[in-house]
């Protein structure tokens, strides 16, 4: 198997919406970005996987030098080495690969944040990064391009966070911020324990409104020269928007349940949204 066969297949198993989204790219930037998704699983799947903290801190270390590795021209890993021709072409640098990681390390030292500032760190690291690294592979003309990536990458992981309740939950992650659990008067107790409420419902529409925040802001933001080189992350936003439409239509049933959509169901707002442009 060669490198780029073991990052498609990484993208592919996942399941992930982002899948949908680099379909339709040419050939070097659906490598590019296929590789870069892959990355970021790897590094995710180390600290969801992995049950001792102190092991997956361990391959974290290994990751973050497996980068230095990559930058030196000597990478080991399939997905370092799917990388490396990719760094040549488009400009990753290598200080936001290794904010990801830091991100991730996060979920190791923490499972709580006292406020949104506090959650805005976590979630730039493990998503605004990777959306400006996404733009970079994607292209674009207009530095005010960069800011749409960085909020729209935001908008996904409040996206995640919202779906994820539950699951998090499971694991004793609360990404929600304690100021406004207080604020709706929903504990985290209630959380772990799944005890939904009205003020849960309502904490959450609260939750939903945001994302959508960050989805507008972040539209308003892409410039019209840019629009056709950044469809896949317009792709992203259909989806990752469809979905929080069907989470609130369902009531917010996250502590219990994990909404998604089908994959003919992405494939099609894919399509659609690509051919819209």
């Amino acid at each position: 198997m060669t490198p780029d066969e073991y990052c498609q297949q990484k993208a592919a198993q996942s399941g992930s919406s982002f899948y949908y989204s680099f379909l339709f790219l040419p050939p070097n930037r659906r490598r590019a970005i296929t590789a870069l998704y892959a990355f970021c699983r790897e590094v995710d799947d180390v600290v969801d996987e992995c049950q001792d903290p102190q092991i997956a801190a361990t391959k974290l270390a290994w990751w973050r030098q497996e980068l230095a590795k990559l930058y030196a021209g000597q990478p080991e890993h399939p997905v370092t080495r799917a990388l490396l021709p990719v760094l040549a072409e488009f400009n990753l640098p290598q200080e936001q690969l290794l904010e990801i990681i830091d991100g991730m390390a996060m979920d190791l030292q923490q499972t709580r944040y006292l406020d949104f500032k506090a959650l805005s760190l976590y979630c730039y690291r493990v998503a605004g990064v990777v959306g400006l690294l996404a733009a970079e592979i994607f292209g674009y003309q207009e530095r005010k391009t960069q800011k749409y990536a960085h909020d729209l990458g935001m908008a996904f992981q409040l996206t995640n966070i919202i779906r994820d309740i539950g699951e998090d939950a499971r694991r004793g992650r609360v990404y929600l911020p304690v100021d406004e659990l207080k604020r709706f008067d929903v504990s985290v107790a209630d959380i772990l324990n799944a005890r939904y409420s009205d003020n849960f419902r309502r904490l959450m529409e609260f939750q939903i409104e945001r994302a959508e925040h960050y989805y507008e802001q972040a539209m308003s933001e892409l410039p019209a020269a840019d629009r056709k080189a950044q469809r896949p992350g317009l792709v992203m936003a259909a989806i990752y928007r469809t979905l929080l439409d069907e989470i609130k239509r369902d009531g917010c049933q996250v502590l219990t349940q994990r909404t998604s959509l089908t994959p003919v169901r992405k494939l099609w707002i894919a399509w659609r949204t690509w051919i819209k442009g």
